[in-house]
């Protein structure tokens, strides 16, 4: 029996909410998170990603700009109309000219830049930064003023990222400093903020978090202040045994371990980004992922203890998925392979999705996204040129247009009859296993077949070990 407790919640209680784009997208979604924020007892740092679907269409704006189609202008002036109409919505009337007069400037100077853009026909990195920033730096004006008493805080002052490769990474000691010294000492109840969007610690460039950026943003506030517990409100029930768009009967799972969570991240389960658990995983801070339009539904909670360990968590699926299949002589030196191999891909900055367990001595096979399956191919012949010449290795293969199937549990590896079950049930169906991985991670048994099979395989799965019969 599980010894978990869930927090209670006290006005002690400090939390960081995080509402995404599905939640501040209408004026409608945003009264669900109005409503959710007002009738919390507690302290909270509200995090709040941009419009739904803002970010994309200032990105496909840009694009219209730096290539001199003319509709950009339409499209800054449908993302104008959009806050306006949001502003008149939701703000209460004593407080839209304060709001209108922060967020028409903001919205002045995105016209000004597309309009540069247009002018020179280019888009540099640094500016379509400053472009896609604009979405947070005004959507979390707007929720500050339709809570009462909140106090809104700008990301670009707190957040810093530092140059690591030519990447913006966050700076996590400037970054938590900050957080401390702004957020920390806030004396209001509420204190809203934007995710995603940050400063250069050196240059003062506008940068961003990337992918994921705003759950990143709101992991590092609760690290930060060491807060009681991360809420990430979408538009779904919490983190489920299967997708319910390809599985009806998927059922919300009610808790996982963060390796849990992040091992189904990993293997495509879109509810948060894995980046963003480490932050408060080392806190040991608890997540819950929970339904902005069903609020009293109890979501996920995601601690630091599994439940029932050796228990199946849930099946999901990543897609356009290719093997590289490596086979020869050279292939039966394990070590010396996979060192081989995965440093010439990590120099080409490609990632692998899958190591196959070896069904013969001199083969070797691994998955990536189907997108980086030439330039793999090309690498690796680079890399065993002389192990080709003198027949070391005696192929190279890419084979394209596969899937992997992931069935997710702590410590599920290690249960010897879980790959056979599977296996055995997707054999009757006639499904066949290109390659699997199982036991060499303690939390998932991985298999890769193709990918007009896999949401039969999903299904059979799920069958097999989530549906009562």
């Amino acid at each position: 029996m599980s010894t978990f407790a869930l927090p209670k919640y006290t006005g002690a209680y400090m939390k960081v909410l995080k509402f995404g784009g599905t939640s501040v997208g209408t004026a409608e979604s945003l009264t669900y998170v109005k409503h959710i924020v007002e009738s919390g007892e507690d302290r909270m740092v509200v995090v709040v990603s941009a419009l739904g679907g803002l970010t994309d269409k200032l990105l496909a704006t840009a694009a219209l700009a730096s290539s001199g189609d003319q509709r950009y202008k339409d499209n800054m002036l449908s993302i104008a109309e959009r806050h306006r109409g949001i502003i008149t919505a939701i703000i209460a009337p004593e407080f839209q000219d304060e709001v209108s007069s922060t967020v028409e400037p903001m919205l002045e100077e995105l016209g000004k830049l597309y309009d540069g853009v247009a002018l020179i026909g280019e888009l540099p990195d640094q500016t379509l930064d400053r472009i896609v920033s604009f979405g947070e730096r005004m959507s979390s004006v707007i929720v500050s003023r339709m809570i009462p008493g909140a106090t809104h805080f700008n990301s670009l002052d707190i957040i810093k990222t530092e140059k690591w490769f030519n990447k913006n990474i966050a700076d996590t000691v400037l970054t938590d400093r900050n957080i401390k010294e702004t957020l920390g000492l806030c004396k209001s109840k509420v204190a809203v903020i934007g995710g995603f969007i940050s400063t250069d610690r050196d240059s003062g460039e506008i940068t961003n978090l990337g992918r994921g950026g705003s759950d990143y943003t709101a992991a590092l506030v609760a690290a930060a202040l060491d807060a009681d517990c991360l809420e990430i409100w979408t538009d779904v029930d919490g983190f489920m045994t299967a997708d319910p768009r390809i599985i009806p009967q998927a059922q919300v799972i009610d808790r996982l371990s963060f390796v849990e969570s992040m091992e189904l991240c990993s293997f495509g389960a879109k509810v948060v980004y894995p980046p963003t658990i480490y932050p408060v995983f080392h806190k040991n801070i608890p997540i819950r992922i929970l339904n902005t339009f069903r609020s009293t539904a109890p979501g996920t909670w995601i601690t630091d203890k599994a439940a029932n360990l050796g228990e199946a968590k849930g099946v999901t699926s990543v897609r356009k998925i290719s093997i590289i299949e490596i086979e020869g002589k050279s292939a039966e030196n394990v070590p010396e392979i996979n060192s081989r191999t995965f440093n010439s891909l990590a120099k080409s900055g490609i990632s692998v999705k899958l190591v196959s367990q070896p069904t013969a001595d001199s083969s070797f096979s691994f998955a990536v996204s189907t997108s980086d399956s030439q330039r793999s191919a090309k690498a690796l012949e680079q890399e065993f040129a002389p192990d080709m010449e003198t027949g070391e290795i005696s192929r190279i293969q890419a084979t394209d247009g596969m899937a992997i199937i992931a069935i997710v549990g702590e410590n599920i590896g290690h249960e010897s009859g879980t790959g056979p079950r599977i296996l055995n049930s997707l054999q009757r169906a006639g499904i066949s296993v290109a390659t699997s991985s199982h036991g060499a991670s303690a939390m998932s048994h991985a298999y890769v077949v193709a990918e007009t099979d896999a949401d039969n395989a999903l299904r059979i799965i799920h069958e097999t070990f989530f549906e009562k019969s």
